[in-house]
C-alpha cells in the first residue's frame, strides 16, 4: 500500500489526457463515452454470444440454446444490467442520500452504478429467462459470462475519461493528477488496472476456456471461472483504488473497502462453482437438426 509523503506533492506526474466525457453533443442530447460504453459492450457481447451458441464444436453436439434466444434476451440483458446496477450503488454505497431524496434514485445519467448491483440484477434477469424457455439456467449464465468481460472493460475505460473512481496517492511513474480531485494529488491510475484485470485479461482467460478447454460442457465452470476472476481481480485492485468518500474505509481499518466485502465472496464462490463443475449429457439432436 502506498504512503502519503511530501514528495507526493512536488513530484511530476503524468498528465492527464484532454479528454472530453462527452463524444458527441447534439443540441440538448448527449453521447457519452460511459453510455457508449455499455451499449458496444451489449452488442459485440451479443454477437459473440450469437456465435459460441451456433458453434457445436464447443458444446459436444447441438446447442441448448438457439441463436433466437440470444436475441430475445437483449432487452432483459440491458433492463437487468441498468435496473440492478443503479439500485446496486443505491443499497451498497449510498443509501442515505437516497433515502433523504428518493427521487434521485432515477437520476442515472448522473452517475452511480455499481457492478455488483449489476451482476445480481443480470442474473436474475438470466435466470426468470432460462425458466420462461426451458433452458438450464447454467448454461446461459456461462455464455453470457464469457462475454460480460468486454462490456467490463470498456466501461471501465470510460470511467478513467470521466476521471472518476480514481486511484489512492501514489509515487509511482505513471501516476496521475486528476482533474477532478480535489486534492490535486498524482494517483494511480485504477480504472485502467480494473479495464486490463477485469477486462483483457479476465476476456482471454475466459476464451481460452471456451474455445480450447470446452469448458462449455461443464456447466458452472465458465461462469465459476468468471465470478472468482472478476472478484479476485477487484480485490486486488481495491487495495490501489480510493474508497468512495461516503463510506471510506470500513471497520477503522486503512484498507478494507466496501468493493472488498462485496468481491471477495465472489472469488470464494467462484471457486465453488469450477469444483464442482461435472460435464452434462450432450443435448439430443432434434427432426430439425438432422435435416
Amino acid at each position: 500500500m502506498d504512503v502519503v509523503t511530501p514528495a507526493l506533492f512536488t513530484q511530476a506526474a503524468l498528465a492527464f489526457p484532454n479528454l472530453d466525457p462527452v463524444l458527441v453533443q447534439i443540441g440538448p442530447v448527449a453521447i457519452r463515452w460511459y453510455s457508449l460504453g455499455y451499449i458496444v459492450g451489449i452488442v459485440i457481447g451479443w454477437v459473440l454470444a450469437r456465435r459460441m451458441v451456433q458453434n457445436e464444436r464447443l458444446w459436444g453436439g447441438p446447442s441448448p440454446i438457439q441463436p433466437v434466444d440470444i436475441d430475445d434476451f437483449l432487452l432483459w440483458a440491458t433492463i437487468g444490467i441498468i435496473a440492478g446496477g443503479r439500485l446496486g450503488y443505491v443499497l451498497f454505497y449510498d443509501l442515505a442520500t437516497f433515502i433523504d431524496a428518493p427521487m434521485r434514485i432515477f437520476t442515472v445519467w448522473q452517475g452511480g452504478m455499481s457492478f455488483h448491483g449489476g451482476l445480481i440484477g443480470t442474473t436474475l434477469a438470466m435466470y426468470l429467462f432460462a425458466r420462461s424457455r426451458g433452458i438450464d439456467p447454467w448454461r446461459l449464465f456461462d455464455v453470457i459470462a464469457a462475454v460480460a468481460p468486454i462490456g467490463i472493460g470498456l466501461v471501465r475505460i470510460a470511467n478513467f475519461i470521466n476521471a472518476e473512481l480514481y486511484g489512492r496517492p501514489s509515487d509511482v511513474g505513471w501516476a496521475m493528477v486528476f482533474p477532478t480531485d480535489p486534492e490535486r494529488l498524482p494517483r494511480h491510475p485504477s480504472q485502467l488496472y480494473e479495464a486490463f484485470l477485469e477486462g483483457l485479461v479476465l476476456f482471454i482467460l475466459l476464451w481460452v476456456a471456451v474455445h480450447i478447454w470446452l469448458k462449455l460442457k461443464n456447466p458452472r465452470f465458465v461462469t465459476g471461472l468468471f465470478i472468482g476472476g472478476y472478484g479476485a481481480a477487484r480485490t486486488f485492485v481495491e487495495f490501489f483504488r480510493e474508497p468512495d468518500p461516503q463510506l471510506g474505509f470500513l471497520l477503522g481499518t486503512e484498507w478494507l473497502t466496501m468493493g472488498m466485502v462485496l468481491s471477495i465472496p465472489m472469488a470464494l464462490l467462484g471457486l465453488a462453482l469450477i469444483a464442482s463443475a461435472r460435464p452434462a449429457a450432450p443435448t439430443p439432436r432434434t427432426a430439425e437438426d438432422m435435416q
